[in-house]
């Protein structure tokens, strides 16, 4: 039985990525777009800001081999928090037509993020003990968190290009509670994404933070 819900939880994904798969072709373009930019703006950033970030980083790494136990549960609120907050923003502006550049622009500086993050890494610590840092402490969570916001946009999408091509209130009004309910959806998936972060690949760093 379980088995089932399984595949057909997979056959239903597959399905809407097929079903609105030039959508979600834009919106990677769009988060690609942001990493990039986010590279590009480390490699050629004033040396001051440059230095205020790498001592950020220096930091945290510093902190994170110092403390012993960390507050697992502020932590998790915190980063819940966040994920409501960034889930109710892509919900609202993708229910109004003009809210649509914005849902991308958030698109497009979580990718920005990612890439700013990823290339500061590498600054500091060079590409082999970079790239090991990014994997521990952005891949686990971001397998989970970036495809959320991603078909949060193509959702927000969609129900614009329903909202042009139908204007019907009582389509509109079904349109915008499908939405509702996938941004519900994405959100727990993101609130799993927060409990990977803290729980695993925090300890995870934790455990390895003194190669670093």
């Amino acid at each position: 039985m379980k088995r089932n819900r399984k595949v057909k939880l997979f056959e239903t994904i597959t399905e809407h990525i097929s079903n609105n798969k030039k959508e979600y072709i834009l919106v990677m373009l769009l988060f690609i777009i942001g990493i990039f930019l986010g590279v590009f703006f480390v490699n050629y950033m004033e040396e001051a800001p440059k230095t205020e970030a790498i001592n950020y980083m220096n930091n945290f790494v510093s902190n994170m081999k110092e403390i012993q136990n960390l507050d697992y549960v502020g932590l998790l609120k915190n980063s819940i928090w966040q994920n409501i907050l960034l889930v109710l923003i892509l919900w609202f502006f993708g229910t109004t037509v003009i809210g649509i550049p914005i849902s991308f622009g958030l698109v497009v500086y979580r990718g920005f993020c990612l890439g700013y993050t990823i290339a500061i890494c590498i600054t500091i610590m060079g590409i082999t003990k970079g790239i090991l840092f990014i994997l521990i402490l952005l891949l686990l969570q971001n397998i989970l968190f970036i495809p959320a916001v991603l078909a949060l946009a193509v959702s927000g999408f969609k129900l614009y290009k329903s909202i042009i091509k139908d204007r019907k209130k009582e389509n509109i009004k079904v349109e915008v509670l499908r939405h509702t309910i996938f941004s519900f959806i994405m959100l727990l998936v993101m609130v799993a994404s927060s409990i990977v972060e803290i729980f695993v690949s925090t300890n995870i760093l934790k455990l390895l933070i003194k190669y670093f």
